[in-house]
């Protein structure tokens, strides 16, 4: 299987028609560097549920910051601005864990000046970004909480915490590997190209129900749970096409589940799947 020749037989068109079905076409409404960075990572954090679910939230998230993502966040004082936030819900994630979803995203770029720098400090550069992700969880939930819950240490309640999983619990962290292929990955038109401290050799795989299920397909995993071992083999068997950049395949291969309708049955969507002759559902292996 080539899957960069897989790749190429997916017009441009279609790509941006996926782009259009994506919360990653929310940060690519802003200009700057710092709105796309912080606006990615809200995006990603609420990327679970129905695609159009997600865009329409973020939608509503975001037009309560018109000074900007970024700006909102660096001002970010949860007694006067948690208002602002007041009704926002997003499946099982509301208003109260925004508020603490700001002011961790502040205490970043008050320690680091970036979300980049921040997680650069617990990155050594080598091997893939496992470890430097589990620093990263482990420093961002551990900021001082108080302006928000009225004591230091995060309740271990709080809704917040689903936004950081981390790989030391064995979480794919499908939404946090998602927004690092977005902001380490070059600016190809999909991915931002944000960040330059992070080789995108390094990415594991966002795996999610969709990738998790392809990728069971077309033979590169034969695991039955979505776990980090699972985004790390399936990280490995795409490293043989392209081992500077492992990931660049995620875009495609989710979304043939999420834009294109593959439920791992055989059906219509097999006649136009470019994957469909090294699939076993669509070859009845």
């Amino acid at each position: 299987m080539n899957l960069n020749h897989l790749l190429l037989q997916i017009p441009d068109s279609r790509r941006q028609a996926f782009l259009a079905n994506d919360p990653l076409s929310l940060p690519r409404r802003y200009s700057s560097r710092e709105d796309r960075e912080v606006a990615a990572f809200f995006s990603a954090s609420l990327a679970y549920g129905r695609a159009a679910m997600i865009r329409r939230n973020l939608d509503n998230l975001f037009a309560r910051m018109p000074e900007g993502p970024a700006a909102f966040v660096r001002n970010f004082q949860p007694a006067r601005d948690g208002e602002r936030l007041f009704g926002f819900k997003h499946r099982f994630n509301d208003a109260e864990d925004m508020v603490a979803l700001c002011w961790i995203l502040r205490y970043m770029l008050d320690d680091a000046g970036s979300l980049e720098g921040f997680f650069l400090r617990g990155d050594n550069g080598q091997g893939d970004v496992g470890p430097a992700l589990s620093s990263f969880v482990l420093r961002a939930l551990a900021c001082d909480m108080s302006p928000v819950f009225g004591q230091r240490e995060l309740p271990r309640e709080a809704g917040v915490r689903y936004f950081f999983s981390s790989p030391a619990t064995g979480s794919a962290c499908k939404r946090l590997c998602m927004f690092l292929r977005w902001v380490c990955r070059p600016d190809d038109g999909i991915d931002l190209g944000l960040w330059a401290g992070v080789a995108p050799a390094r990415l594991v795989l966002p795996l999610d129900t969709h990738t998790a299920r392809i990728s069971r397909l077309l033979g590169l995993t034969h695991r039955n749970t979505a776990n980090w071992k699972m985004a790390l083999e399936i990280t490995d068997r795409l490293r043989q096409f392209d081992p500077l950049d492992p990931v660049r395949f995620d875009f495609v291969l989710s979304h043939l589940g999420i834009s294109e309708g593959c439920s791992g049955k055989k059906g219509q969507v097999c006649l136009a799947c470019p994957v469909a002759g090294h699939c076993v559902i669509a070859q009845g292996r």
